[in-house]
């Protein structure tokens, strides 16, 4: 899946919108006491109030709302699963039938009841339509509509929501003039803020790519394992912080653990420069190869193909291992460089890495700072001292 194929299904999640029709809506209710299905409900999308039809829209644009590689995950199904939820998935975007659909989405219910410990009454929401897409650009001198020709794309999407009790409040009553203290008793789902989540099947150049699902975490680079393993029968996920600890460890292995601050920056903006120039749609990846010609070109000694390929082996076990780049760099134009310090915290962008340096003074280390401008503290200019 593409970062533009999302963007476009995202976008479809809106009230009356003529490219999204959705079926129906199955909600089921997970008691935390017992761990057990405690009521489910299932009606057409059309006949849910309107009111609701816009929480649960918000609900599925959040839950859809990430980063690639990051919040959102495309999955490989596991090939030798017993009871595979692949079938069951795939029966219920096939089947036309309501109620065989409904009966499908309640044994993936018990799968994600099996081994788990709800810590709230958690809520299930399943539903099941389709969104469509022009199959090609719009030519504005031709008289026929992008929409004479459109990809149809039947999914199912999932959002596992929690639920939280409302805190006790005071009111007061206009037609009884007095103050009174009020208990909801009610549950709050937390519609705004989705657990998890997935949506099936996933797509490839515009083709519903049934061997794949989108898993949706609650929270940036932290995927549910177990969910992924076990309900949804996939191949695990490396997050782009794993992916970033990996390239910094073959690093550390080829170049050894200490790098100035310029080699480092020079590194980051080797990168930057193949995630810029790519042209390809799906997003650059760096092979041992890279690796290698971004160490030499930023000034690394004795770096060789072998020692970088050695390097790839020990430390995620296979030579033809590729590193996603977005995943490597932190956001190259804004502070997301942290150098931690006993006394002070310094944010930098990856393009200004290189006006810092590490430097020996009178015996202490100390950070240097380049900088163009006087430094104002608390409205007064710092004094200019010469070192050295």
């Amino acid at each position: 899946m593409k970062k533009k194929e999302l963007a476009h299904i995202r976008k479809q999640f809106k009230l009356d919108h003529d490219m999204l029709e959705i079926f129906d809506i199955l909600n089921v209710y997970i008691m935390k006491e017992t761990n057990e299905l405690y009521h489910y409900e299932r009606q057409p999308f059309a006949l849910v109030e309107r009111e609701k039809q816009e929480l649960y829209m918000v609900n599925f644009r959040k839950l859809l709302t990430g980063e690639l590689g990051q919040k959102m995950f495309e999955l490989k199904f596991q090939e030798e699963a017993e009871e595979p939820t692949r079938v069951l998935l795939h029966q219920g975007l096939v089947t036309g039938n309501p109620e065989e659909w409904q009966d499908l989405m309640l044994l993936l219910v018990e799968k994600m009841l099996a081994d788990t410990k709800y810590e709230r009454d958690t809520v299930v929401t399943f539903v099941r339509g389709q969104y469509f897409k022009p199959t090609k650009v719009r030519n504005e001198e031709a008289e026929e509509s992008e929409k004479d020709e459109m990809f149809s794309n039947p999914f199912i999407l999932c959002s596992v929501n929690s639920t939280e009790h409302q805190k006790k409040t005071l009111m007061f009553d206009y037609v009884e003039r007095e103050f009174k203290y009020n208990v909801f008793v009610d549950p709050v789902i937390k519609l705004n803020t989705p657990e998890q989540g997935f949506f099936y099947p996933s797509v490839t150049d515009n083709y519903s790519d049934v061997n794949r699902i989108l898993y949706c975490a609650g929270k940036a680079n932290d995927p549910n394992l177990h969910f992924i393993d076990q309900v949804l029968n996939a191949e695990k996920t490396v997050t782009a912080i794993e992916e970033r600890a990996i390239f910094e460890d073959i690093v550390k292995e080829v170049a050894g653990d200490q790098l100035d601050a310029a080699t480092i920056a020079h590194v980051y903006e080797e990168i930057h420069r193949v995630i810029e120039s790519n042209e390809e749609e799906e997003p650059p990846k760096l092979d041992y190869k890279d690796v290698e010609r971004m160490l030499t070109v930023s000034g690394v000694e004795n770096v060789t193909p072998e020692k970088v390929e050695q390097a790839f082996y020990n430390v995620v076990d296979d030579k033809s291992y590729e590193i996603k780049a977005s995943s490597v760099i932190p956001k190259f134009t804004s502070k997301s460089i942290k150098i931690e310090t006993k006394i002070a915290t310094i944010s930098v962008s990856p393009q200004d890495l290189k006006y810092v340096r590490q430097v020996n003074y009178q015996g202490k280390r100390c950070i240097l700072i380049e900088v163009d401008e006087d430094a104002v503290i608390e409205g007064f200019t710092l004094n200019t001292e010469t070192l050295f």
